[in-house]
């Protein structure tokens, strides 16, 4: 069945008026007519079925029904700390880190950055909510502001108990790092852009708790890098485990 995010609160009301974005997605990509129907997600995480009562290619009006169970969401929380990559990179992780379930995606700005500041921050979002919904997820990975990683290191608590940064001479394998991690509830995964982190930048991550694990010998491009370190642990800790 189709499904909606939406940035309001459904809660008592009746109808709703979609416009913009949402209204050409249904209007004019999958073509939808009155009587069809389709899932409500709002700003809450509650779910509700819904029947189009009429449509244009500017606003489209939905009947909303009865509450329904969203989709289930992964017990782990992820947050993939990202270091800023250029362009389809960046876009990339964030479309597939969606897929996965990640709960939210922070991108950091590092010594190697290739590129300091960006105006994508709208276009993320909207790739974050495309790949949500287009995997039937119940909520949309929250795409952050992009910050200078060591004032983000900073404003963490002493002691992160369950993160995770990967370095290329890291003598902890990923296995080993994730057994620490075993239990633990939220997860965050530091990984780099393009070059790595510097020597500095994973002392600094070290020093507030990271585990500096290594993902093998073989060196992966950035946002393999980024997928590859998802992929795995949703599997060992998280849904994506063959584990009943």
């Amino acid at each position: 069945m189709t499904r909606i995010f939406i940035e309001s609160t459904v809660r008592e009301r009746t109808s709703i008026e979609l416009t913009g974005d949402k209204a050409h997605y249904l209007a004019t990509v999958l073509r939808c007519s009155p009587g069809s129907r389709l899932s409500v997600i709002d700003n809450s995480g509650s779910a509700y079925l819904a029947c189009i009562v009429s449509v244009s290619k500017k606003n489209v009006v939905l009947q909303i029904g009865e509450r329904c169970e969203p989709a289930p969401e992964s017990l782990l929380d992820i947050t993939l700390m990202q270091g800023l990559l250029k362009g389809e990179k960046m876009e990339f992780v964030i479309q597939k880190a969606s897929e996965l379930g990640v709960r939210q995606l922070f991108p950091v700005i590092t010594e190697r950055s290739q590129i300091r500041e960006t105006r994508k921050l709208p276009r993320w979002k909207k790739i974050a909510e495309e790949a949500s919904r287009q995997c039937g997820r119940a909520a949309v990975t929250r795409i952050l502001e992009p910050q200078e990683l060591e004032v983000v290191i900073h404003s963490l608590d002493n002691s992160i108990t369950a993160g995770i940064i990967f370095w290329e001479h890291a003598s902890l394998s990923f296995s080993s790092s994730l057994e620490k991690c075993r239990g633990k509830k939220q997860v965050i995964l530091l990984t780099g852009p393009e070059g790595g982190f510097s020597e500095n930048e994973v002392r600094r991550a070290a020093e507030k708790g990271f585990h500096v694990t290594s993902m093998g010998k073989r060196i992966l491009r950035a946002e393999t890098a980024a997928i590859a370190a998802v992929s795995v642990t949703q599997y060992v800790l998280g849904d994506l485990s063959c584990r009943s």
